[in-house]
């Protein structure tokens, strides 16, 4: 879930109160939950539709005093380019549409099946599967340069 939390919202701290807002609206409406029903897909539509009420999808744009690129010279072995790469997927991923963005975090990170995920998001899986595709070629346009 926290991954998905941080997904959403592009950074840990806003990652961890959507996280736990989520878990306080869940149990406050525990007895919505039905019975035979998946619990982890109750869980990921609760924290999508408190991330869209929150309006984080329009609102929420990293904003730095340095130049992005900045971080490429920094360190010289180790780990220090996978966190630059890491961190240049994150902010390919926050440039994507929201609708894209949902549809590759829960297929390609989280890994739910379409079908699982078209019922998290709320819509078919035909249109799941086109949003997949179009964030995923999204995706690689971005990171093509830096690869």
């Amino acid at each position: 879930m926290r991954r998905f939390a941080v997904g959403l919202c592009g950074n840990p701290a806003d990652g961890d109160d959507l996280c736990q807002m989520s878990l306080e609206r869940a149990l406050a409406n525990r007895s919505k939950w039905q019975e035979g029903t998946r619990l982890d897909s109750w869980m990921y539509r609760i924290m999508r539709n408190l991330w869209i009420d929150e309006g984080r999808a329009t609102t929420r744009r990293r904003e730095t005093f340095v130049d992005p690129d900045a971080g490429l010279s920094v360190g010289s072995d180790g780990a220090q380019e996978s966190a630059v790469e890491l961190s240049m997927v994150d902010r390919a991923m926050q440039q994507l549409p929201e609708e894209q963005r949902e549809a590759v975090l829960l297929v390609m990170v989280e890994g739910y099946a379409y079908k699982e995920a078209a019922e998290i998001v709320g819509c078919p899986v035909g249109t799941l599967n086109s949003r997949l595709v179009r964030g995923r070629d999204a995706l690689l346009g971005l990171l093509g340069d830096t690869q």
